[in-house]
């Protein structure tokens, strides 16, 4: 008989959501389980659940279940599956919706009979990745023009509960010039995961979008293995078929606190604030699946995550910092420019965009840094000149037309905008810009009239 359908009936302790079996070691040179395994586990009255094998002790197997341990007692018995979770994977998963185990749950098609892959597997090898430089496409002008996303960057929007991160994350997903769109939600409540399926349905982008949701009332450490199956689906989309995949995941704060859930239930010795030891790692495994293929496409990885308190020193956000390539600050309903990052944006502003990109970012950014310095001398009562009257006109205009997260528009409209902004506060000789753009750009029939007024 098959290793993987023996029955083994030594259950040992049962702890929180944790079971431990005992394995009889066989003395061959292969272990009869390995880590992350999955395992089936049947109570007395014939109820069977999924587990994993989360830490292995010689003899001793401690297992995670899927969902929860009530109703299983020491009499219950486990049989090793032989291979860690997977995940459908084929062209008809697109436009369905899965939950943490792979299991799809938007009653279509079955499709049990479909081709799996194992989730969770390293990263790619430095040596098949390409420089990153093309841009994607979001039509939100403070990313595009500010911040822009490049592909194979993994990147996160930092925000505070009450933000709506979803409802802006949703809106990307749906603009974005990718080919294939693969959502990843990590403890939604039911109106989050309904307002994501219905606007990728009512915005006609649902045939190119992989959906993967773990819902609050779901199985705690299905939380665990979401971003793991949306990262290797993309990868065979991207590798197989060579296609430019973003991966939308949300929230990675509830992943590590699943983390820290499972570790206290483990009885690991928690690092700072309860969070586990291996938390940048464990963050930084999920974010290194970023790529350009040098013989295939994409996959880049944009993320929601929140800062309890909006602290931007709590564990999660802190070590996701060092991991990632910037990050978009979004609160107040805007995204601002000041805590925004993009560190691969120099691979296209100017390159594969238009020849001014360069120049209206760091001048509308020097500009409403100024703004703010004049609106504070305005709020202490200080006398305002000319000057600072424009900025304060420029940082109103700067703020509505940019920073608003509801505006969209295309990158060179956006452009478009920027320079007429500028002509409507300043004069041409006042922006200290490279005189050939200002001649072919600045708007002829502005000049400085409306500041001048």
């Amino acid at each position: 008989m098959s290793q993987s359908l023996l029955k083994y009936t030594r259950v040992l302790e049962i702890v929180g959501d944790t079971i431990k079996v005992r394995v009889p070691l066989d003395g061959s040179a292969d272990a009869a389980v390995r880590f992350n395994d999955l395992a089936v586990i049947e109570t007395v009255d014939g109820h069977k659940t999924l587990a994993q094998a989360i830490f292995i002790d010689h003899d001793v197997v401690t297992l995670q279940v899927f969902s929860g341990t009530k109703g299983i007692s020491t009499e219950a018995t486990a049989a090793f599956l032989g291979h860690p979770m997977q995940s459908p994977y084929s062209a008809n998963i697109l436009g369905r919706v899965f939950d943490g185990a792979g299991v799809a749950i938007d009653g279509g098609p079955d499709l049990s009979a479909e081709p799996r892959i194992d989730i969770g597997g390293p990263t790619v090898n430095p040596a098949e990745r390409a420089v990153p430089n093309k841009m994607i496409r979001t039509d939100v002008p403070m990313i595009d023009v500010f911040n822009t996303l490049v592909e194979s960057q993994k990147i996160p929007i930092f925000s505070v509960s009450g933000e709506p991160f979803n409802a802006f994350l949703s809106r990307i997903g749906i603009q974005a010039d990718a080919d294939i769109v693969v959502f990843g939600g990590l403890g939604l409540i039911f109106d989050d995961y309904h307002t994501f399926r219905t606007s990728f349905e009512d915005a006609g982008v649902f045939s190119r979008t992989v959906m993967f949701v773990n819902q609050a009332m779901d199985p705690l450490v299905e939380r665990l293995l979401v971003p793991d199956m949306a990262l290797a689906v993309a990868e065979k989309f991207a590798v197989e078929e060579g296609k430019r995949v973003l991966v939308l995941l949300t929230d990675m704060t509830a992943f590590a606190d699943a983390m820290k859930e499972v570790g206290i239930s483990q009885e690991r010795v928690p690092s700072q604030r309860g969070y586990m030891g291996d938390l940048y790692s464990q963050l930084a495994r999920r974010y290194e699946k970023a790529c350009d293929y040098a013989k295939g496409g994409s996959v880049t990885v944009l993320t929601v995550t929140t800062m309890p308190g909006n602290d931007v020193t709590h564990p999660v956000p802190d070590n996701t910092g060092y991991i990632t390539e910037g990050q978009i600050y979004l609160h107040s309903g805007v995204i601002d420019p000041f805590g925004s990052l993009s560190r691969l944006k120099q691979n296209v502003i100017g390159k594969t965009t238009r020849e001014d990109h360069g120049q209206i970012m760091n001048t509308m950014i020097r500009f409403y840094s100024e703004s703010r310095d004049a609106a504070q001398k305005q709020a202490m009562a200080f006398d305002l000149s000319d000057y600072d009257h424009q900025l304060l006109k420029f940082g109103a205009l700067f703020r509505k037309r940019f920073m608003d997260i509801n505006v969209s528009i295309p990158l060179e409209e956006a452009l478009d905008l920027g320079w007429k902004t500028l002509a409507e506060c300043f004069q041409p000789e006042q922006l200290l810009m490279k005189q050939a753009l200002v001649d072919k750009y600045f708007p002829k029939d502005a000049n400085g009239a409306v500041a001048a007024e």
